[in-house]
């Protein structure tokens, strides 16, 4: 790989403010100063930028509980994205696997690893994810029965069956429900909710596959994922 690709995709600066520190002197490979930005390097090379060592990570997996008001977007001139929440990432090319609305909170993994983004996205492998809301209305054992079923959210929709757990019925005429679904539809738990007459006022994702959102993280908090946790992610 060439040096400034390398120390670029470790987010020390853009391609030109790379080049331009390479030319001052401030890259070191194994022991001597770098002459050029298209000099090699690999993975087993030590290399410094400004005197501090810098390690090559090819791929990062990190969990983010994400918080109300940002949105699931590598970049935006106007709204606050999920990358914007994580100060020490150390690749530049990280993206959010999936999506979460706006107003939505909880899990999401942000990660430059698109092989595995594809296994966890694609409709053919129907990933779980698990969500717990807040509903206005009262659900019953006859939503669970046509959520167990496939429902027909609307005429371009039909939902796969999916899971619904009613966790608790309140005086007020609201609900609490964990539902489990193994597709990922725009706005899905919102709109069969809604196909059954009741709305979703709080929705947050718990899990995604084997990944399970880590009760330890505040909203707007996050974690890298452990080897463990990644090589589940890979097993279906």
């Amino acid at each position: 790989m060439r040096l400034d690709k390398y120390l670029t995709e470790m987010g020390l600066g853009s391609r030109s403010e790379i080049k331009q520190g390479i030319r001052k002197g401030f890259a070191v490979v194994n022991g001597s100063v770098a002459k050029r930005p298209d000099e090699k390097v690999s993975q087993e090379d030590k290399v410094t930028w400004k005197e501090q060592p810098v390690e090559f990570v090819e791929y990062e997996y990190i969990m983010l509980n994400k918080p109300v008001g940002v949105i699931s977007a590598t970049e935006d001139k106007r709204t606050e994205t999920v990358l914007d929440l994580i100060v020490d990432k150390k690749r530049m090319d990280l993206f959010p696997v999936g999506r979460l609305d706006k107003d939505t909170e909880g899990l999401l993994l942000l990660t430059n690893d698109g092989q595995l983004a594809h296994r966890l996205l694609s409709p053919k492998r129907h990933v779980a994810k698990v969500y717990y809301a807040r509903v206005q209305g009262i659900m019953s054992d006859e939503d669970i029965r046509l959520f167990k079923e496939g429902l027909e959210v609307d005429e371009e929709f039909m939902a796969l069956p999916a899971e619904l757990e009613i966790l608790a019925i309140h005086p007020d005429g609201t609900s609490e429900i964990r539902l489990k679904i193994y597709e990922g539809k725009f706005h899905q738990v919102k709109r069969m909710v809604q196909a059954v007459g009741k709305e979703v006022t709080y929705l947050k994702r718990l899990s995604m596959g084997s990944m399970v959102l880590d009760e330890g993280l505040e909203p707007g908090e996050y974690r890298r994922l452990t080897d463990v946790e990644v090589e589940a992610l890979y097993v279906k």
